[in-house]
């Protein structure tokens, strides 16, 4: 990259830090300067072409009153072979790294669906706060049911597709709807938040009493996520182009709400059904690897598979090594073609 093009890209992101995200409209001002930056950065996932692949995307209000932000990637020459919804993981965005899976997944024939969840990315609300996990779980609910409702998708398969907080998210989603979905694809999923990451018993017991007095406060700790979740330093050194991803520390009510839900998810692991795909990195120190071990294990669903990559970090598609974030994908593919093909041949048996 030329002296002058990082400078110039330095000088934006300065100058891009002082604008106020806590709201949507500033988000939506950053990522609109940064979109060309962001995709013309030097990470395989941005390598990926767009050709042959449609793209919409979309501000719609839910039956809450609340404006969210959504993204397709749509094979251009075919009708898709089945849709695979995305969960972003926590303070993300579905319009950063996800674009290049997105459209690595949209080559390989899937419907590719995503949102941002209120107050995450470029969707109404305060920037990084979860007032009820219950309550986000029935947006996603919404929006991805309108969308397989849809007479051009509804008889197609349908995947999740949940990385981190969004594994949690799925399987919420698959727990309110156990017979609506095809399977889901579950990467570092955040059944449990690593031990090194919760507040000691006693510093918890004062955060959960604070919440209720102020919610939306940046009281509890974190350490650096980037630095957990990457491997790749190059790639890492990226993630401040990501400037709409909330990096500050989690509010109180948020904080509270994410690890109830994992609480709730640990006590129902056994009644997870449906097929799933469960991909963690060993060394991943965000979010418990053995509790994916846990989950493999006391799922109920017959049809079940775990894959764990030896030394990778919790970031498995943006923040491991080339080689390693081609094969989580090419994993990710091949389970999905498999699992279209199930789905398309129980299809044709019962009509």
């Amino acid at each position: 990259m030329a002296p002058t093009a990082t400078l110039e890209k330095n000088e934006e992101l300065r100058r891009l830090k002082e604008v106020n995200i806590d709201e949507a409209p500033g988000r939506r001002r950053v990522r609109d300067s940064l979109k060309d930056i962001q995709l013309n950065l030097d990470h395989i996932l941005f390598k990926t072409p767009e050709n042959g692949i449609k793209t919409k995307e979309s501000f719609e209000v839910n039956s809450r009153g609340v404006e969210i932000f959504s993204k397709s990637w749509l094979p251009e020459a075919s009708k898709p072979r089945a849709l695979v919804c995305f969960c972003h993981g926590y303070g993300d965005t579905c319009t950063f790294f996800f674009e290049g899976i997105a459209r690595r997944l949209a080559l390989s024939g899937y419907g590719v669906f995503a949102m941002d969840y209120p107050g995450f990315g470029l969707s109404e609300g305060l920037h990084g706060y979860i007032p009820s996990f219950d309550l986000l779980v029935q947006d996603v609910i919404e929006h991805y049911s309108n969308i397989k409702a849809n007479p051009e998708f509804s008889s197609l398969p349908s995947f999740l597709f949940g990385q981190s907080m969004g594994g949690a998210v799925s399987l919420k989603i698959h727990l309110k709807q156990p017979n609506a979905w095809t399977g889901a694809v579950l990467l570092a999923p955040m059944c449990k938040i690593a031990d090194d990451l919760v507040p000691p018993p006693v510093l918890k017991q004062i955060l959960i009493g604070l919440a209720n007095v102020l919610p939306k406060h940046k009281l509890v700790p974190q350490k650096d996520l980037a630095e957990a979740g990457f491997r790749d330093i190059r790639k890492r050194e990226m993630t401040p182009y990501n400037m709409i991803c909330y990096s500050g520390k989690p509010r109180l009510r948020t904080a509270v709400e994410m690890l109830r839900t994992t609480q709730d998810i640990e006590k129902q692991l056994q009644e997870v059904s449906l097929p799933i795909l469960i991909l963690h990195g060993e060394a991943d120190t965000v979010t418990d690897p053995s509790v994916s071990r846990e989950l493999y294990e006391k799922a109920k669903s017959p049809d079940k598979k775990i894959v764990l990559y030896e030394n990778a970090y919790h970031s498995l598609l943006e923040g491991e090594p080339d080689d390693m974030i081609l094969r989580v994908l090419s994993d990710i593919i091949s389970w999905l073609d498999d699992h279209s093909l199930q789905a398309e041949g129980s299809l044709v048996t019962t009509t």
